[in-house]
């Protein structure tokens, strides 16, 4: 079961970060982009060049260090046919390096089409007499707020393979209470979704008590997610908002239970733009990175012990 997986590595680790590889062409390094520019000239197929090797070398610095990475989806599809491919390879190699893979993409849709993304994302394509496997990863970020039938399509791969989708929540974002934060009956709407994930849970649950089934809640919240922490004793959090959006090794501390289990922390530009910070021409970028999710590492650790 891959939240068990998961759990683990972070206690392997003692580490709950979770670096997110959300690659764009103006934050890159430029001795990455001007090689890409070199040798394919300025094309989509020369940013995607510099995506792959932006994330490969990131992977292959962090993969020591943090238990998990988080492919932002956006910026690989922004790219079309060429980024998607980068992405499907990059999926592949973070988990031949033994690393636990998030696609985040929000996921959402009407039931059928909700088939045909779980299908291309956890299972295998058909064509023909043939069945194609289009990515190597563990977890979906997935948008519950269609229902019940664009959730249940994932739930046999859930169940039946460990695969894991992350449910928004609560998102770290300011304008998520426009609507997360509205009545529901005697709820919020953030706790009627977090029922409706428990209803789902039923039988997915792993070794460790968490469910295949986790949620996603903001670090810029830390009151909702002591809340949350407290009440759904049983939800694996993916808690993003840490670094760049405000969220602090302090407020992060409400994720975890009491023996520093149930979270796992995304950091995306805070680790690896880290190197902009410093005034560097960015030849030195890996050095930096690896310097950021150490501090992120060292900073939760004064916050949490996980056991």
């Amino acid at each position: 079961m891959s939240i068990d997986v998961l759990q683990e590595k972070i206690r392997k680790f003692k580490n709950p970060v979770m670096v997110g590889l959300d690659p764009y062409l103006p934050i890159l390094p430029q001795h990455i982009v001007q090689d890409a520019f070199a040798e394919h000239g300025q094309s989509l197929q020369a940013a995607s060049t510099a995506y792959e090797r932006f994330c490969t070398e990131l992977i292959d610095a962090l993969k020591n260090i943090v238990p998990a990475v988080k492919l932002q989806s956006a910026c690989f599809e922004a790219l079309g046919a060429d980024g998607i491919a980068v992405m499907q390879r990059v999926s592949k190699y973070a988990k031949e390096q033994g690393l636990y893979v998030l696609i985040d993409s929000m996921r959402g849709d009407v039931g059928p089409v909700a088939e045909i993304y779980a299908q291309a994302m956890f299972g295998e394509v058909p064509i023909g007499q043939s069945l194609h496997k289009l990515y190597e990863c563990d977890a979906l970020t997935v948008n519950g707020y269609l229902g019940s039938d664009g959730i249940k399509p994932f739930l046999p791969y859930c169940k039946r393979e460990g695969k894991n989708i992350f449910m928004l929540l609560k998102t770290s974002n300011k304008s998520s209470r426009e609507v997360q934060d509205l009545l529901s009956g005697d709820r919020v709407v953030y706790t009627a979704m977090a029922d409706l994930v428990m209803r789902w849970s039923s039988d997915l649950y792993g070794k460790n008590g968490y469910s295949e089934i986790g949620a996603v809640v903001g670090a810029t919240y830390p009151q909702t997610l002591k809340l949350l922490r407290e009440k759904y004793d049983r939800l694996f959090f993916l808690v993003p908002g840490y670094g760049t959006q405000g969220g602090t090794a302090k407020n992060v501390q409400f994720a975890f239970d009491r023996f520093g289990h149930g979270a796992i922390i995304t950091a995306s530009r805070s680790i690896i733009c880290a190197w902009q910070k410093e005034g560097s021409d960015g030849t030195d970028y890996l050095s930096y990175a690896v310097d950021a999710a150490e501090k992120m590492k060292k900073d939760i650790a004064k916050h949490v012990v996980i056991l």
